[in-house]
């Protein structure tokens, strides 16, 4: 604006001068815009002061033995070594690489999603290849190594495939359970009266009328046991030389005892659709589980693309069972492998029982050729147990395609986009509650359900938290399936495709972390023609709000598809009666096409692209709502952290989170604090500090609980989608370890690396 011809026409040195001031001030107010965040909610989350109250089942300490730390899935830590004082101290202390990285022909969605397990003097991980390993939880030496060797299930590569990823290994151990809480009815023989031989009385040895005999084992001196008993006998050094019996008492075939035995255990997910049980010292394979040492989990389920049906998550296992759902791939076609669910005996292998949503009373396993109900509602998140009710807790998905509903069953209906209650002895329903009617949105239960002992006005009460892709925070009584927290049927957006429908409702908790709706004053861009491109779009679009029907023309879907929260939940803190998430604010366009203008074969391995939907009326066209320079035409914040008081079902802080550091057009090196989306759960500590590791941008950040505000930040050699865990390792030091493995579809670097993080000593 200096140049002498440019000023010239201005006419007077008045009117430079206040041109010259003019974009002085547009210059102010944008370098302001930079500190001030709309959305931002400031407060401090007040200690509960429960700590007498708080229930062990829902606590991990030392150890980290369960995916969620332990089966109620509350990511907690009662370790209290790292505080908010302190934690600007953490420092990396090892760090490894386990060589798992995607070759050239690895599908879209591979990713290293694993959250390791810590029990048994050793730290347990998997790779998104299906490979074990057992580390030193304090200098992450390799002290075994499985490689399943999984198979392409009949194609050429892995590059067809939708999805490759092991979230998390299962652990047993025979020790945490005492023989005191064994039913003596099916115990005959028993510590009293080990000099009793006779089996003829309901011993266990003769086939059940509905099924195979009750495995035995056979000591020296001839007395009998439950497998289940033996193993408690054998650890405790009261039987050195086993044998395991036939259901006729025949003893004559000897078994080793570390075949037999196997008292701790990992139960590995594979790939290609296996369940493998692994001696947890060795890394050998426990050969009496199965068919040596692995259960076929394409059993009944009948035909499927390669890739298309396995366990993404890890299992969930309790004193008698390992049970375990599996990922079925979205959009792909009508006709897809059933969603069961499995409960197989810890020991042997054994189906126990199976739940199918398709056929939902009937849990007894099929027999050898009978299939499972074709495209039931599946759970592929991790599922949550409560032994001491008797209850597991499924998180359901939905019949596929996701996008059109005109032909889903009654049955589809009712299980789909909700939270199933079972009992843990049968299978059986106890109660269900759908957080999602007619689910057009691929809204379905991402996370696993959080099991908590809730205060409120009207005493404790057993409660299960369950996050959602939609906002929601769903507080149930996890015995009876009411609502805590109000939810209310709010009315929803009508006019679906021709021959489909919607509900006309749908449920929103009082409880949530749902943005305001779009409108076109939403619309941004990093330049004046990347918004005015934007703003263009989003009037081209079908958009009445949340849930506003897939069409033709293209619906924006927000929040989108990949959820406000995802498979990687919240973390609760039962002490505090806090909870503290990432959230995610992406808008994604769903189009649906008609299946005339699909060629056959067109389609994407990926969730995002053409959709084929074979069978259907329409394919799906899925993206997110981009500009034209790749970025997200909605204005930040595109992903936030929360903190949440649980007594008083409040949001309390909610501050944006993440730079654009790693997702820059053309690789700028510029971090702006805009609030990117973060796919990978929390994890929060008795210390009162939480982490975070799923940004888009490559960090591990840890965060006050009471304020939200980062205290630590550690940059990443690749992308951190995962959920991070802690433990106490032999020399007495707190570790926080995460994977930094990234992920294929979210476009974080890929590699390999397992970190571990601690105080100075």
């Amino acid at each position: 604006m200096l140049l002498p011809w440019w000023r010239k026409p201005l006419n007077s040195r008045g009117g430079s001068l206040a041109l010259m001031a003019s974009i002085g001030a547009a210059i102010i107010v944008a370098i302001a815009s930079q500190f001030s965040y709309p959305g931002t909610i400031e407060g401090t989350i007040e200690s509960a002061n429960n700590t007498e109250d708080v229930n062990p089942a829902q606590v991990a300490g030392d150890d980290w033995p369960a995916y969620g730390g332990t089966n109620a899935g509350t990511h907690y830590s009662s370790l209290d070594q790292i505080t908010p004082e302190n934690v600007g101290e953490l420092e990396e202390v090892w760090r490894i690489q386990t060589g798992d990285e995607p070759g050239p022909n690895a599908p879209p969605e591979i990713t290293n999603q694993n959250t390791p397990l810590k029990v048994n003097d050793s730290l347990y991980i998997c790779t998104s290849h299906s490979r074990a390993m057992a580390l030193s939880p304090e200098t992450g030496e390799t002290l075994w190594e499985f490689d399943p060797n999984i198979s392409t299930m009949g194609a050429d590569d892995f590059s067809g495939w939708a999805h490759m990823t092991c979230r998390g290994l299962a652990y047993y151990d025979a020790a945490n359970y005492d023989a005191a809480n064994y039913d003596s009815s099916n115990d005959e023989a028993s510590n009293d009266d080990a000099d009793n031989t006779d089996s003829s009385a309901n011993d266990g040895t003769t086939p059940a009328e509905n099924g195979p005999a009750t495995p035995r084992v056979l000591f020296d001196d001839g007395s009998q046991f439950d497998l289940d008993l033996a193993f408690l006998l054998f650890i405790s050094g009261l039987g050195d030389s086993l044998a395991l019996a036939s259901d006729e008492g025949d003893a004559s075939e000897m078994i080793s005892a570390t075949d037999v035995m196997c008292p701790r255990r990992l139960y590995l997910p594979t790939a290609d659709a296996r369940l493998i049980a692994l001696n947890a010292d060795t890394g050998e394979r426990c050969e009496s589980f199965g068919n040596n040492g692995e259960v076929d989990l394409t059993n009944n389920i009948g035909e499927f693309s390669p890739g298309g049906y396995y366990s993404t998550s890890p299992a969930t296992v309790t004193e008698d069972l390992v049970i375990l759902g599996g990922h079925v791939t979205d959009n792909s076609s009508i006709d897809e492998p059933s969603g069961v669910i499995r409960a197989f005996d810890v020991h042997t292998g054994e189906l126990v029982w199976n739940w199918d949503s398709g056929n939902p009373d009937d849990t007894a396993p099929l027999e050898e050729g009978e299939t499972y109900t074709r495209n039931s509602p599946n759970v592929w998140a991790p599922i949550s147990v409560d032994e001491e009710l008797g209850l597991v807790y499924l998180p359901m998905g939905n019949a596929t395609p996701d996008q059109y509903g005109a032909d889903r069953s009654e049955n589809d209906e009712t299980y789909s986009a909700g939270l199933v209650a079972l009992n843990l002895n049968d299978g059986q329903v106890a109660w269900v509650y759908q957080f999602v009617h007619h689910d057009l949105w691929d809204m379905d239960t991402p996370a696993q359900p959080v099991l908590i002992d809730l205060a409120t006005a009207n005493g404790t009460q057993p409660a299960v938290i369950q996050p959602t892709k939609q906002g929601s925070l769903y507080v149930l009584n996890r015995e009876t399936g009411a609502p805590i927290v109000p939810i209310e049927e709010v009315p929803a957006p009508q006019g679906a495709i021709e021959g489909d429908w919607t509900a006309e409702t749908q449920p929103r908790s009082a409880l949530n972390l749902l943005p305001p709706p779009l409108t076109e004053r939403d619309m941004w861009g990093a330049s004046p023609f990347d918004q005015m491109m934007c703003r263009i779009q989003f009037r081209s679009l079908r958009y009445e709000g949340q849930y506003t029907p897939p069409s033709l023309e293209g619906s924006i879907v927000y929040p989108g598809n990949v959820g406000v929260m995802n498979w990687g939940g919240v973390a609760v803190d039962p002490e505090r009666q806090a909870l503290f998430t990432g959230a995610k604010y992406l808008a994604f366009v769903s189009t649906l096409v008609p299946r005339d203008q699909v060629q056959e074969g067109q389609g994407s391995a990926s969730e995002q692209g053409l959709q084929p939907n074979e069978g259907a009326p329409y394919a799906v066209e899925l993206g997110p709502l981009l500009s034209v320079l790749g970025l997200p035409c909605q204005a930040p914040s595109w992903g936030d952290v929360a903190g949440i008081d649980l007594q008083a079902s409040e949001v309390v802080w909610k501050h944006r989170n993440g730079t654009t550091r790693d997702s820059m057009p053309f690789g700028l090196p510029i971090g702006l604090n805009v609030g990117v989306p973060a796919l990978g759960g929390p994890l929060t500590t008795a210390g009162g500090v939480s982490f975070l590791s799923g940004t888009l941008d490559q960090y591990l950040r840890g965060y006050d609980i009471t304020t939200g505000e980062e205290l630590y930040k550690a940059r990443l050699p690749a992308g951190g989608q995962a959920t991070p865990m802690t433990y106490t390792g032999a020399d007495g030091r707190q570790y926080v370890v995460v994977t930094a493995g990234g992920h294929g579809t979210f476009g974080t670097k890929m590699g390999d690396y397992v970190i571990g993080y601690a105080l100075p000593e």
